[in-house]
């Protein structure tokens, strides 16, 4: 009985740790849905201020890059899952090819967002430029959320980014296994959390009209 004891504490002990370990991110992913959840009430409570505004400073959005990126996010998602199935499964070979694909697709996003944010900026409608400042109260208040709420979102796919990199890093190394997989699994929730955020941003200013 004693030996048989001593055998099952320390894989009950991992156990324990791996769902510790995805308790912590379920709590931390609803705090950032609070955060995002919040700012869509403002959002919403604005646009029915200034309806006609927000409907006219949307048409000075890209919708093909916004679509674009839509399709690039819900690819990666799909690439982090089946590189979590894939880790699961023992093949830790095709769990980094798919989370590289996955880390192509943040960085794909990030340029295109570059250049999206660039032409808005060339034409002055970010916060504190002569345009902007000129701007009607409800059109400005439209690109103040939109840059901010884009913005902190941009800042949610580069941390997801290292989050992968580190699982890639990891699984490379051998500390990422069939028998170990909590760190890519939370890594696959962060990122799932971020495509949600921008199904929801992106309706929301690229399609209110």
């Amino acid at each position: 009985m004693e030996h048989s004891s001593g055998f099952s504490l320390p894989n009950s002990g991992h156990n324990r740790d791996a769902e510790a370990s995805k308790m912590g991110m379920w709590l931390f992913l609803f705090t950032e849905l609070l955060l995002f959840g919040g700012l869509f009430v403002v959002y919403m409570v604005y646009r029915l201020l200034n309806h006609e505004a927000f409907l006219l400073s949307s048409f000075e959005l890209n919708v093909t890059m916004g679509t674009f990126n839509t399709v690039v996010l819900l690819v990666s998602s799909m690439t982090v899952a089946m590189s979590i199935t894939a880790i699961q499964k023992g093949n830790a070979a095709l769990s980094i090819r798919l989370l590289f694909v996955t880390l192509g697709a943040a960085v794909v996003f990030m340029v295109v967002k570059y250049f999206e944010w660039s032409a808005k900026i060339h034409h002055g409608l970010f916060p504190g430029q002569l345009v902007f400042d000129n701007l009607p109260k409800g059109e400005g208040l439209f690109f103040f959320l939109y840059f901010f709420m884009t913005g902190l979102h941009a800042l949610h796919i580069i941390i997801g980014a290292v989050l992968i990199a580190v699982v890639i890093y990891r699984t490379r190394k051998g500390l990422i296994t069939a028998e170990k997989y909590t760190l890519t699994e939370n890594a696959g929730l962060y990122w799932h959390l971020v495509d949600l955020i921008w199904i929801y941003l992106f309706p929301l200013f690229y399609l209110i009209h």
